[in-house]
């Protein structure tokens, strides 16, 4: 076997979990093969270069060998390599993710719950009942 349509090696090569996946992200103009954008029919050989975007992250393999059956992990990355430069830009994506918090999480508490709003209550009960306003008493 010396091709393979793009959409099978991707799925093949596990990055994607099923074909109508890497049909979409295909036709979302996220694939392309030897710098062109690439259909879900096109066929790749070893010594292609695919360039695939998953996410934030840009990666750009070599294709080694061609497979049209879905193995183990192991046996997926095989199929290909992946360039030094793609893993430098997985890399510093990596630590930018550590380095930035995510916004979601500076949110330390949500809604109160039932136990929660009890404290509270109580608590406004005794701060605030000997008061007739919330301005301060004079005299």
């Amino acid at each position: 076997m010396d091709k393979l349509r793009i959409d099978k090696w991707l799925w093949a090569a596990r990055f994607y979990k099923t074909r109508s996946l890497a049909v979409e992200e295909i036709d979302k103009g996220r694939v392309q093969v030897n710098g062109q954008e690439a259909k879900p029919a096109r066929e790749v050989k070893a010594g292609d270069t695919v360039a695939l975007r998953q996410g934030p992250v840009l990666r750009t393999l070599v294709v080694r060998v061609i497979s049209n059956q879905r193995g183990s992990a192991p046996v997926a990355q095989q199929l290909y390599e992946e360039t030094e430069e793609s893993l430098r830009s997985q890399a510093e994506a990596a630590q930018q993710r550590r380095l930035n918090n995510e916004p979601a999480s500076s949110i330390e508490h949500g809604r109160p719950t039932k136990r929660d709003r009890r404290v509270l209550d109580k608590a406004k009960d005794k701060a605030w009942d000997k008061r007739w306003s919330a301005s301060a008493d004079k005299g």
